[in-house]
């Protein structure tokens, strides 16, 4: 499972934790903008904007987790394994399939806008990248700084929605998790009124307990719930340093500890949590094994070449000793 934010302060970020039992050999990856994407039912993409994100790359083909274009417009797949459905591929619609969406998306689009247009006539195809790598069943947010969106491929067809909540999940779709907020409306970060019975002499025992009734586990209802709080209710300075600081901890509110969630085949975590500078192009990555926050900038690369760079994750743990 998996929990995407979005958060603006002076500059506007976009990023992902990443939970799963096991991982693939996934790097941070830069697409330029002559890398040949080539389509499966709608040709070769060979001129198209730059984007660096998280990919397992096969072959030389980047298979984006999440990624962000040069011109700011963010993309991520979540797990969305109860409902997403694809399709055959139809006449009169541009087919895409599921691995191909975010290239194609971020290739050509400049904002969420220029993407729901694009969307209209979009059907999403069963077709996988191999036999060994079959379509995972994903919905995908998209996100820029004027606001962002929620696409989910189901049975009766391609939805997108306006995501006014700021967080994306798992299951169940979007507008079950939006109407299951409304439940959680009382929780404040403020301390407490009594409103239970203004007459009763009630005390609380302790302090910060505004949001007594937030849902502390794992599961996809619980985390959107936990997720939306935290991120709509952030303070954060506007340096980059606290705002990607402040990015990491909201994340770090949702992650997984190994041992916590334990699944048929192993314990899932959080392999790796990302923060992207959608303004500057600069991506920011903690694993599981190490927290220190390391950095990639798309910017420092040839941006016009024709071969995708990748960068190996620093998985081990650095500490910082001070005597």
């Amino acid at each position: 499972m998996c929990t995407a934010i979005r958060l603006t302060t002076h500059d506007h970020y976009f990023g992902r934790n990443l939970d799963l039992e096991y991982s693939y050999q996934e790097t941070v990856a830069i697409t330029p903008r002559r890398y040949p994407f080539h389509f499966r039912h709608e040709g070769t993409s060979s001129d198209h904007f730059a984007m660096i994100g998280m990919a397992f790359v096969v072959g030389g083909m980047p298979l984006y987790y999440e990624a962000t274009n040069e011109k700011g417009l963010s993309m991520a797949g979540l797990n969305f394994p109860a409902s997403a459905v694809y399709h055959d591929v139809k006449p009169d619609c541009a087919n895409i399939a599921s691995f191909e969406l975010i290239p194609y998306i971020l290739g050509q689009c400049e904002s969420v806008q220029e993407a729901k247009t694009l969307l209209q006539r979009l059907n999403i195809t069963r077709d996988g990248f191999s036999e060994q790598l079959p379509p995972s069943p994903l919905h995908w947010m998209i996100d820029d700084r004027e606001g962002c969106i929620v696409v989910e491929s189901m049975a009766d067809g391609l939805h997108v929605y306006d995501n006014w909540s700021n967080v994306m999940t798992n299951e169940p779709p979007l507008p079950l998790q939006l109407e299951n907020l409304a439940h959680y409306q009382a929780l404040s970060p403020e301390e407490p009124v009594n409103r239970f019975a203004p007459t009763l002499p009630l005390k609380v025992g302790g302090r910060c307990t505004g949001a007594i009734g937030l849902p502390g586990d794992w599961s996809p209802w619980s985390r959107f719930v936990r997720a939306a709080f935290l991120t709509n209710n952030s303070v954060s300075g506007d340096s980059e340093e606290e705002s990607v600081g402040q990015f990491f901890h909201i994340l770090g509110g949702v992650a997984h500890p190994r041992g916590c969630a334990h699944l048929p085949h192993g314990y899932e975590i959080t392999v790796y949590t990302s923060c992207c500078n959608a303004d500057t192009g600069v991506y920011y990555y903690t694993t599981y094994g190490n927290q220190q926050i390391c950095a990639v900038d798309m910017h420092k690369v040839d941006l016009d070449g024709g071969e995708v760079v990748s960068y190996e994750l620093k998985k081990q743990q650095g500490i910082h000793y001070q005597n």
